[in-house]
């Protein structure tokens, strides 16, 4: 067994560098902030409240997954396509990833109703999660990255992007993979909640004015702290 110590740790590591992302890709990492930690800020300390409150009104969501994404079932540490999805029964891979980003997007949006209306249209550049093998031995990355274009609804004039958009969630391994699954913490929840607070963090503009701190606090599902 000691022969396998060394393959381990490279595995691991390897992992670990594939999350990594170039300077072009935006990460959405911005951590979701309920009304209780909001109000913890020290005014003598001098430190200025921020939020992040939603900016538009999302009136359509268009969402791509181009067939060109090459998809693996390959049972190993690290396939190397463009989608790999163990977290439902195999079947149509692009299908499911379709499904999946929906109910994100859908998830995430459903609040942001006011300012300008816009149309929001995502490609799916990458999906890709664990196997088997890495899920129930040292788990990993889901690793999501995704296109992001604003367009005003009505004229269709492009307001933000297009950009990359980076969605990584941790993938949870071994016993502890078992008992997120077995509370209901499926692989599913975990890259839905991910790209729903993605998407909510991404449509939304940080803010310091009083007022609108204000607004946004009426509001807590769409408030977020950077």
């Amino acid at each position: 067994m000691k022969t396998l110590v060394f393959p381990m740790l490279a595995v691991v590591m390897g992992l670990s560098a594939c999350a990594g992302g170039g300077p072009d890709v935006m990460r959405s990492d911005r951590v979701q902030m309920t009304l209780a930690t909001q109000g913890r800020a020290d005014p003598g300390a001098g430190e200025v409240r921020q939020v992040l409150a939603a900016q538009y009104d999302v009136q359509d969501i268009r969402i791509s997954v181009p067939s060109k994404l090459k998809v693996s079932e390959a049972n190993m540490f690290y396939p190397v396509a463009d989608i790999v999805w163990r977290g439902e029964p195999m079947g149509n891979r692009h299908a499911q990833v379709m499904s999946i980003f929906k109910e994100a997007m859908d998830r995430g949006t459903f609040t942001m109703t006011t300012g300008r209306k816009v149309v929001v249209d995502i490609e799916v550049t990458r999906f890709h999660s664990v196997t088997e093998k890495t899920r129930y031995t040292v788990g990993g990355t889901h690793s999501m990255r995704f296109t992001l274009t604003v367009r005003d609804a009505e004229t269709g004039v492009v307001l933000d992007g297009p950009r990359l958009v980076a969605a990584d969630a941790k993938a949870a391994g071994g016993a502890q993979a078992v008992a997120e699954e077995q509370m209901g913490r499926t692989q599913r929840v975990v890259v839905v909640e991910r790209l729903a607070s993605a998407i909510r963090s991404e449509l939304s503009a940080r803010v310091t004015d009083p007022m609108l701190i204000s607004q946004a606090l009426s509001q807590p599902s769409d408030v977020t702290l950077r």
